[in-house]
């Protein structure tokens, strides 16, 4: 394995220049995607639809094709998964990352393509490595192994030649067999579907190895570390991983994890660098530990445009490209990639933190959420469950809002509402379980974080007195007009408040 390291450090360094090339030229290096996107696309069946073969400009781009969310496109996705190929991209698609619905679906069902794969995720994952090692050049990660909490995949039954799966399956599936030989734990239990016996398997098959970084989620990775904590009797990962030294997260807000990630890892040699990795594809990295901003990658495979929150709900918007962004002002970005998503709009919201280099913060969603754990329930998910619940339990609801509880020591999370009805459920134990399922018919991501309750628990619901939300919004001055409750919360501030407005029935 030794052997190996000189190779792999060799790689990573190359990467720097790379990374170097597109710092000093940031405009050139994305009219390049851009040109090398729509050359691509031009053949398929969307290109020849948005008339590819006349774009010579991004207005060009702009003027002809509208920007798109996941119901746009679904029926081109569900041709692909039926199949067909060149709908979306000019090469063929036998891949699919599962993530959490829309309105409309319980789950999205992404394009991977083999150059969003090698030119997108693979190559942001050794410009991450390239990051640290700038910070970082005595770092002794690649004489390990790098422990990955990834999900699992299934062959689609639409069509026995695809496979969809998380992103983070379908890339341990097709990662070049070198890259297997630097990470944990073997492939057979990395893509397990059974979570409980997973992260058992996990924690017994890695806790002899010889662990320098982990990257994953912090839901699931907190829940490997307890069960391994519960193996070993030991109570700080360094004493099981001594030369741990690298946590790489992303997907939800860190900040609430920090506090209990130290607990569990108190050491001053570990670092924790931040990642934007969706299933679209790998937008950005921390390029200075410690400091707030990710680095924007600009040469994988991902052509950007930037948004002006006023201009969202419009079919042709007003989009900026990085020449025109302002640093601290809110924009949903808008991504056409080389795995056919053409003027796609992932849903975040971002915030420049520097246009010198080009540093990106998530600074949110278009639409209100819950994501502290991975589930990423929307706002629709939520009135959708109320709704069912309501009408089996013969209920009437006339506000709500909801926050997570996080992880503590002696129990994991959940999400906790607080409800005002103006007709009570006949049963408000049949009401959250039934609220419970139903969010789990409708969203995966909270379906499987709900599993057995390993990372989420049943919700907790405060039954308050009727008037309760007005009162909060009179104390804040927004008593009428266009002023609402928050549906849902990433931190607890306003369910706390509210709370604080009368003595809440916790049921």
């Amino acid at each position: 394995m030794n052997l190996l390291n000189p190779a792999f450090k060799g790689i990573i360094k190359l990467r720097w220049s790379s990374i170097d090339n597109f710092l000093l030229n940031p405009y050139s290096t994305q009219v390049m995607v851009f040109n090398s996107l729509i050359h691509a696309g031009q053949f398929t069946k969307f290109g020849k639809e948005y008339n590819f073969q006349k774009i010579d400009h991004f207005k060009d781009f702009k003027k002809n094709v509208p920007v798109h969310e996941y119901d746009d496109i679904r029926h081109y996705i569900q041709r692909m998964m039926e199949g067909e190929q060149n709908i979306l991209w000019n090469t063929p698609i036998t891949w699919f990352a599962k993530s959490s619905g829309t309105t409309s679906d319980k789950s999205k069902f992404i394009p991977v393509s083999n150059e969003s794969l090698e030119d997108g995720h693979y190559k942001s994952a050794k410009d991450v490595l390239a990051l640290y090692y700038h910070n970082f050049p005595q770092s002794g990660i690649l004489s390990g192994k790098c422990l990955t909490l990834g999900g699992s995949h299934e062959i689609n039954q639409l069509n026995t030649d695809s496979y969809y799966g998380d992103l983070s399956a379908v890339m341990i599936q097709n990662m070049s067999y070198f890259t297997q030989l630097i990470r944990t734990p073997d492939i057979s239990i990395a893509l397990m579907q059974e979570w409980e016996e997973k992260i058992e398997k996990m924690a017994h098959s890695t806790i002899k190895e010889d662990v320098t970084m982990i990257a994953g989620v912090p839901t699931w990775t907190i829940v490997l570390i307890k069960k391994i904590f519960e193996i070993t009797g030991k109570n700080n990962l360094k004493d099981v991983w001594p030369n741990l030294e690298l946590y790489m997260h992303g997907g939800v807000n860190f900040t609430p994890y920090v506090a209990q990630f130290k607990k569990l890892i108190p050491s001053k040699q570990m670092h924790y660098l931040e990642t934007y990795n969706a299933s679209e594809g790998f937008f950005a990295a921390q390029d200075i530990i410690d400091r707030e901003g990710m680095l924007l990658f600009l040469n994988h495979g991902i052509f950007y445009e930037f948004m002006p929150m006023e201009e969202y709900g419009k079919k042709f918007p007003d989009t900026l490209q990085l020449e025109d962004v302002e640093v601290g002002k809110n924009y949903a970005i808008i991504i056409s990639t080389n795995a056919g998503l053409w003027r796609y709009i992932v849903g975040d919201t971002i915030q420049f933190t520097s246009i010198n280099p080009f540093r990106i913060k998530v600074s949110g969603r278009l639409k209100h959420f819950i994501n502290a754990f991975g589930e990423e329930v929307i706002v629709e998910n939520a009135d959708q469950a109320l709704a069912h619940a309501c009408k089996v339990t013969n209920a009437i609801v006339n506000d709500y809002t909801a926050a997570p509880v996080y992880f503590s020591d002696s129990s994991n999370g959940c999400h906790e509402w607080a409800i005002e009805f103006d007709k009570p459920p006949e049963d408000m134990n049949r009401f959250t379980h039934e609220l419970d399922a139903f969010l789990q018919s409708i969203n995966s991501d909270y379906e499987a974080k709900r599993y057995k309750d390993i990372a989420l628990r049943l919700p907790i619901f405060n039954v308050l007195p009727i008037g309760t939300f007005s009162q909060w919004l009179k104390s804040k001055g927004k008593l009428g007009g266009q002023h609402k409750v928050p549906r849902l919360n990433n931190d607890r501030n306003t369910l706390e408040e509210i709370l604080s407005f009368c003595n809440p029935i916790q049921a």
